[in-house]
This record gives C-alpha cells, structure tokens and sequence, in this order.
C-alpha cells in the first residue's frame, strides 16, 4: 500500500485492492478535524467534482477526501462487465481499505447516487465506529422504471453524440467508465436489485438531499429512508433541482452539509458534567 501523508490541496494515487485510485484532499488532516469523505456518482471521478471538495471544506472547517473507484477518471480500469453488487463489494471491500490508508478517525460519508448507496452499504452492513453519519445525495436503493429508462437514453446519448468526447475530458478510459455503470444497471438481473435492508442498520444520522426532479430517481427513495430509518433523519428537497443537488444547488447544498457535519462534531465534543 502507497504511503500517505495528508496535506492541503494534496493529490496523487492510492494502490488499494491491486488498482491505482487517484485522490485529492483539502483542508486540516484526519488527526486534527472531522473528514468528510466524498464519493462520486456512476459517471463521475475526482475531477467532475470540480472545486466543490475545496468549497466544502472552506465551508465547514473540515478535512475533505475525494477519490476516484477503479474504472473512473485516473484510476486504473477495471475487467468488465462489472458485477451487478459491484456497488456492496467497493462499501464493503474497498472503501474500508481506503479509510484506513488515509488515517480517517472520525467524520461523514458523503455519496452522490451510486456513491450514496455505497455510503449506505458501508454504515449498513461495515461495524465502522469512525463513520459519525451520512450525506446521501440522490440515493438510490432500489431500481425505478423511470431512472431505468433515463440511463438507457444515456446508452443512446453516449453511442450517438459527444457524450463519449466530453467524459473523455475527465476519464482516461471512457469506454470503460461508461460501460461500467450503464452495463449493470441495464442488465435483466439488476431490475430486482434493492440494499434497502441496509437502512435497517443505520445508528447514525442521516441527511438526505434530493431535487424533485431527479430523472434517475424520485421521492420513493428517500421515502424508503423515512420509512426504515431508526437514526435521527434529516432532508433538504430541493424543487425544481435535477440530479445533480452540489451542481444544481449549490449554494444550498453547501449549507446544509455544512450545518449538518458541524453540529455532529458539535455534539461529539460536547462534555456533559454530571
């Protein structure tokens, strides 16, 4: 495992599980601050998160990480096709490796669409007392017909325009960051796919953030968080907002996970005298 020292505005690569996954991270180490860990969606990597990992932790004060999963951006590729719970084996087999390399002690995972259900899987099915709770962005824990039919009209996008060219521009191999995610969400056997029961575990709070009018998923599943949920559950729904809430919505994003993770460490540093 590559040696990993912390600093401000650092990037480079990590060797995890036999791939090469390149990272950033801003702000004040693990040692010194709570770290929020940011993960992408299905198409993204840690350069389609643009500056958002540094007005994060400007906003909050805190350390953030960002990385790319093999198969994306920089990262080494990966054999395809993928298999359909590739999502639970990067929660439960990568993603541990991961926290540990960096030093990660305390703080937030952060998850956009697939990367939010892997953030799920994790607190759900990994006994991770580091993991003080969640951001979940445009979850999914289930499949809808609707988001089905927006990632098939992404197949015909990225086979008849420039889709190809512009992830190009962020992917060193875009055949296989595309093929990766669309492959397993169009196979027959993922339209049964649901990690709802990871819910069931949760022990830690949640903030879910979501527009209402996410073509790749709607309300139902931040409903099937609400309805499961045992753990303090927090929601920002954003009208009118897209897929893409961190995009779309910035300034409002930014706020409530700004708000969230604060009062989090607020509460973990209080000392209550008896």
């Amino acid at each position: 495992m590559t040696e990993f020292e912390w600093q401000d505005q650092a990037s480079g690569f990590l060797e995890i599980g036999g791939s090469r996954l390149e990272y950033v991270c801003h702000g004040p180490p693990p040692d010194q601050a709570y770290t929020i860990i940011l993960l992408h969606e299905g198409l993204g990597c840690v350069g389609l998160w643009k500056d958002f990992p540094q007005a994060l932790s400007d906003t909050s004060g805190f350390g953030v990480f960002a990385y790319s999963r093999a198969g994306y951006g920089k990262s080494s590729p990966v054999s395809l096709p993928r298999p359909l719970d590739y999502m639970t084996r990067e929660a439960v087999d990568i993603l541990p490796c991961i926290l540990d390399a960096i030093g990660f002690r305390h703080g937030v995972l952060m998850g956009h669409s697939d990367g939010a259900t892997i953030a799920a899987i994790h607190a759900g099915m990994a006994e991770d007392f580091r993991v003080r709770g969640l951001v979940l962005m445009a979850p999914h824990f289930f499949t809808e017909p609707d988001g089905l039919a927006a990632i098939a009209e992404a197949r015909e996008s990225f086979e008849n325009t420039d889709l190809r060219e512009k992830l190009g521009r962020y992917h060193d191999d875009p055949e296989n960051a595309f093929c990766g995610w669309n492959d397993a969400w169009l196979d027959p056997g993922f339209e049964e796919w649901n990690v709802s029961d990871v819910i069931d575990y949760f022990r830690i709070p949640v903030l879910a953030i979501q527009g209402s009018e996410d073509q790749y998923g709607t309300m139902a599943q931040i409903d099937e968080i609400e309805n499961r949920i045992y753990s303090p559950f927090d929601t920002l729904i954003l009208n009118g907002c897209g897929h893409a809430p961190h995009v779309e919505r910035r300034a409002e994003t930014l706020a409530a996970v700004s708000e969230f993770t604060t009062r989090l460490e607020r509460i973990e540093s209080t000392v209550v005298s008896i």
